[in-house]
């Protein structure tokens, strides 16, 4: 019945009417004050790299499990991208920012609230002199703030800008953790493999100790021959523990990224040969700015300082905020509904003398949004440094597995000549140990060029802003 009053009241209709008629017509008056964002110039390099052609297809362009085909790698992936702790924190946080932008954007326009007071006061003065007041009202109480100079409006471009940067440090943080997991899983079963070379060069250095105890025994070698051997054999041994425990934190570090507790984590094993594309689409410069989203987080990060100064450079006029009160007071209950109330005023705060603390805020948030102008800049240069290495990488591991590949093969027949002409009295045992040093690190060495061209698409792809 109250809302009902209120709203047949000529009166309420009035000052509605005079509030919305002084409102728009402040509104249209009023500006945004302060200088608009503008993206610095940054003066970009016509290519990425000189030995690639301009295009602009990218790798990029591809989802992540067209790039990770692995299918044990790839439900390690989703699994992290559903349970990885900091990507959870970083979902969090896209929520609370959409919830403060949303609070910015409701400051632009009036507040309504509802005010319901019974109050019963009773006083006796003297003792000989009680009085009993009671006082009862309900009001609705309007204020507005008016946006003359654009101050609700900088704060509003500033909200939306973190919210958007938390978005796009989400994806940022969702392209590394994608690279992280693989680059983890890819070294994780390169160590499996150097492991495997590891025993399997362990059996043949404990062969090795037995024909050199033969040999010393019948008196065809020397004793140094046979510690040599046995020191060949105890050197390879401690490598075992070393590696294992390598396995294990690497296991570790897996599951810490998937949110899991450490365990075991399943995986396949290094493949002998790992093909790579003869060239790979690398876009063009202005690709990589759009598509890395470090660097549109930084841009962001930019625009919303750029907003921290137009707010700080309003603050320095006065601010006008409307009130209005339309509702019930009485005294007595008889008469409340009979005893209509309505109050309009306008408030007005300028500020007159603060020590400069408004300027010097100013300044501050000048000297903010200069740093926020490196810091892009400089997300910029570590975009295309990172994207330049990776593609060097690319272009020169074909390079380097090739090179460690006819190594391997040249130390395996290199030992193997080795140990038949011991064998036939031709070479001392030394010559035969160096021969099998020789093809055991090309082995590893071959081992870790597999994995550096696992690792190397993981790099190109992530440089180039691909992943999430």
């Amino acid at each position: 019945s109250v809302i009902w009053f209120i709203i047949k009241n000529n009166a309420m209709k009035k000052i509605l009417f005079y509030m919305l008629v002084l409102t728009g017509s402040l509104s249209m008056a009023s500006c945004q004050l302060g200088r608009h964002y503008t993206r610095p110039e940054l003066n970009l390099p016509e290519r990425l790299s000189k030995t690639q052609q301009s295009d602009t297809l990218t790798i990029a362009d591809m989802q992540w499990w067209e790039i990770y085909t692995d299918t044990t790698l790839q439900q390690l992936i989703n699994k992290t991208l559903d349970h990885n702790k900091d990507l959870l924190i970083a979902a969090a946080r896209v929520k609370e920012l959409a919830a403060m932008k949303r609070i910015d954007w409701a400051n632009l326009f009036p507040r309504i609230d509802a005010k319901g007071l019974i109050e019963k006061e009773g006083s006796n003065y003297g003792g000989n002199n009680y009085k009993n007041s009671t006082e009862q009202h309900a009001k609705f109480v309007a204020s507005w703030e008016l946006d003359l100079w654009g101050n609700l409006r900088w704060a509003k471009d500033k909200s939306m800008a973190q919210f958007l940067g938390s978005i796009e440090a989400q994806r940022a943080l969702k392209m590394s953790v994608i690279s992280e997991v693989a680059q983890a899983y890819f070294e994780l079963v390169a160590l499996d493999n150097e492991l495997k070379i590891v025993r399997h060069t362990l059996k043949a250095r404990e062969e090795g100790v037995r024909l050199a105890k033969l040999r010393f025994d019948g008196g065809l070698t020397s004793e140094t021959s046979y510690l040599q051997a046995k020191v060949e054999y105890a050197r390879t041994a401690t490598l075992v523990p070393e590696l294992e425990r390598k396995i294990s934190v690497k296991e570790n570090d897996i599951a810490f990224l998937a949110g899991e507790y450490p365990q075991v984590i399943h995986r396949s094993i290094l493949p002998e040969e790992v093909k790579l594309p003869e060239s790979l689409p690398v876009g063009l410069p202005s690709t990589l700015l759009e598509r890395r989203p470090d660097v549109r987080e930084a841009e962001q990060r930019l625009i919303a300082s750029n907003a921290a100064v137009g707010m700080a450079f309003t603050n320095l006029f006065p601010r006008i905020t409307l009130t209005a009160n339309y509702g019930l007071e009485s005294k007595q209950m008889s008469d409340f509904f009979k005893s209509p109330i309505h109050y309009l005023g306008a408030n007005l705060l300028g500020p007159l003398f603060a020590m400069g603390k408004n300027r010097a805020m100013l300044k501050a948030q000048k000297a903010a949004y200069e740093q926020a102008c490196y810091g892009y800049e400089k997300a910029v240069l570590s975009a295309f440094k990172d994207a330049r290495n990776a593609i060097v990488e690319f272009n020169k591991i074909k390079e380097i597995y090739e090179s460690r590949r006819e190594l391997e093969r040249s130390s395996k027949a290199t030992m193997e000549l080795a140990q038949l002409q011991y064998i036939n009295g031709v070479i001392g045992y030394l010559d035969v140990l160096d021969a099998q040093r020789s093809y055991f690190d090309a082995q590893i060495g071959l081992s870790n060029a597999i994995r550096d061209k696992q690792i190397t698409m993981v790099k190109m792809y992530k440089a180039l802003g691909g992943g999430w």
